[in-house]
């Protein structure tokens, strides 16, 4: 029996260098197998101690030989043998003759090198241990494999679905020896759904004799994670094919699961997230899409300064003072959202130090346990804070700011609690994702919120504030804007006195929506009243009018053409 080896690290900062070259020489034992190399002739280039104990040629009297000369016989061909110059690669037993006379019969594994490589043609490999049946089952190697294999969890039943064996790996996914498993069932093992799933799996191995393949999900005991894993049951069979037993062998694939799952909320918040032009309503989304695949809760906070003006301030936080931000949106897995310390449209200040003052101030997204001192200080300054956080068992927080083109517009919150899983630097890398997405559609509905607000007022400023009063006709009026963008189009209406007891009512609509349509409207309304005041019959003024539509038009074009150009100018 081979001798145990131990084997030390090489250290230093270089490759492999002789030293650790020959460290490996002397573990594997180069002489255990003879190495030959030939060159394109099939001549030898090499030959090494094995070869010479395996056929007693000195590497003096081999180098430059051919190595047909050492055949004993013709090498056996099975099936139509191609050239070896196409082969990358050939095994077989070849008949040799050995320096003494003797015939051999060695198994060798011959390697064809790739032309151009600068190596000899083929590298020749034959061992030299003494050929001996399989060892039993029972061998030491299959033995401690088995009990060791560091690549999955393992474990043996019998036909009763009692385990036999487990593996290390297997003890630590249950938290149990193998000795306190032995004779049990995965189902008494692992008390929940998962364990009678993988059972039912292994009765039909033992009814069909068909591997089996599932996921399952298992929190080992005194883990705050919860695992996914891939678990394959196969029969174990006799020499006669008989069914002796199942082998349940389950690979951790908890890091591609959480992938997978990071990958698939992605996808549904391009989905879902922006689907309107409403800030509140963009803001309720990304909560809503978070809530509960990426937290138990999660609030997002716009900055109060956006109430008040129409462009947001410079600079996020306030010279001095505390940062105040408003709740627009919040989700939680709780009904009610109980643990959250500020209502929906309430403004809240938060203190220099505090988590959310701090990641504007940095302008990256942090994460916290509740132990962390930045955080505990934080909460030792506001004690309603304090006592939600232990009343719910919050344990990890993370702080995102909502930044948009340039424009920081507030702040998002993500709260574990109910999921006992602490966030993690993935968690916090998706979460910068979806809110980066979220902000982009929040400052589009802010901007057009905005735009559509000046249009409203300057639309509303140009139509008559008040109707004369005549003498010839009684006027009453309601304007009502029909579609989805009311009160924000080019519609109007207008009551001209004229000389005689004359009136002219006006009633106009220019194509489009928006600043430029309320802004062609108003050019349109002066020029008919100025129209009017000349006192044109109807076909002239409209005549004109038409005239100026024209003019306007042309004008566009020309603005639209300049700017086109100057484009195209920065762009070279």
């Amino acid at each position: 029996m081979e001798q145990p080896v131990t084997v030390g690290r090489a250290t230093g900062s270089g490759g492999e260098g002789p030293e650790t070259l020959a460290a490996l020489a002397d573990l594997v034992g180069e002489a255990l197998t003879a190495r030959v190399t030939l060159d394109g002739q099939g001549r030898v280039t090499g030959w090494n101690a094995g070869a010479e104990r395996l056929l007693g040629y000195s590497a003096r009297e081999m180098t430059g030989r051919r190595a047909a000369d050492l055949l004993a016989e013709p090498i056996p061909v099975r099936g139509g043998l191609p050239t070896l110059a196409g082969l990358p690669r050939w095994n077989g037993d070849i008949a040799i003759r050995h320096r003494d006379g003797r015939k051999l019969t060695v198994r060798v594994l011959a390697h064809h090198r790739p032309s151009g490589t600068g190596v000899p043609a083929w590298l020749l490999l034959s061992a030299l241990t003494r050929r001996t049946p399989r060892p039993a089952v029972d061998d030491s190697l299959v033995s401690w494999s088995f009990a060791q294999s560091p690549c999955c969890a393992m474990a043996i039943y019998d036909t009763r679905l009692r385990l036999r064996r487990a593996n290390a790996d297997m003890e630590r996914a249950t938290a149990l020896t193998e000795e306190e498993m032995l004779g049990l069932r995965v189902s008494e093992i692992i008390d929940d759904d998962s364990g009678e799933r993988a059972e039912r799996s292994m009765a039909r191995v033992l009814r069909t004799g068909e591997p089996q393949y599932e996921e399952n999900y298992l929190r080992t005991p005194g883990e705050t994670r919860e695992h996914a894993w891939s678990v394959f049951t196969s029969a174990l069979r006799d020499a006669e094919g008989t069914i002796q037993g199942v082998c349940l062998s389950a690979h951790d694939m908890t890091e591609q699961f959480l992938a997978r799952k990071r990958l698939q909320l992605i996808v549904e918040a391009g989905r879902r997230i922006g689907s309107t032009l409403d800030v509140t309503r963009t803001a309720q989304e990304l909560a809503d899409v978070t809530v509960p695949a990426l937290a138990d809760f999660v609030s997002v906070d716009l900055l109060a300064a956006l109430d008040d003006v129409h462009e947001p301030p410079a600079h996020a936080l306030p010279a001095d003072g505390p940062l105040l931000l408003r709740r627009v949106a919040m989700r939680s897995v709780t009904p009610g959202a109980p643990e959250a310390v500020v209502a929906a449209g309430q403004v809240e200040a938060y203190p220099e130090g505090s988590t959310p003052f701090e990641s504007l101030r940095s302008g990256r997204a942090t994460l916290h346990q509740v132990t962390d001192p930045a955080f505990t200080a934080w909460l030792e300054r506001d004690p309603a804070r304090a006592a939600r956080v232990q009343g719910f068992g919050i344990h990890s927080v993370m702080t995102v700011p909502l930044a948009a083109r340039g424009t920081t517009l507030g702040v998002a919150f993500f709260v574990r609690y109910a999921n006992p899983d602490t966030f993690r630097h993935d968690d916090l890398v998706l979460a910068g994702e979806l809110v980066a997405r979220a902000a982009v559609s929040i400052d589009n509905a802010r901007r057009y919120t905005r735009e559509r607000a000046t249009a409203v007022t300057l639309q509303r400023s140009l139509l008559p504030q008040r109707l004369p009063r005549q003498a010839a006709v009684e006027v009453a009026s309601r304007y009502l804007p029909a579609g989805g963008h009311a009160g924000v189009g080019g519609d109007w209406f207008d009551v001209i006195p004229l000389s005689g007891a004359r009136v002219a009512l006006v009633v106009g609509d220019v194509v489009g929506h928006g600043l430029h349509a309320s802004a062609t409207m108003g050019r349109l309304r002066t020029a008919v009243r100025t129209l009017a005041d000349i006192d044109l019959p109807c076909d002239e003024l409209l005549t004109h009018l038409d005239d100026l539509v024209a003019r306007l038009n042309l004008e566009e074009e020309a603005v639209e053409t300049s700017g086109l150009r100057g484009q195209q100018r920065s762009g070279r």
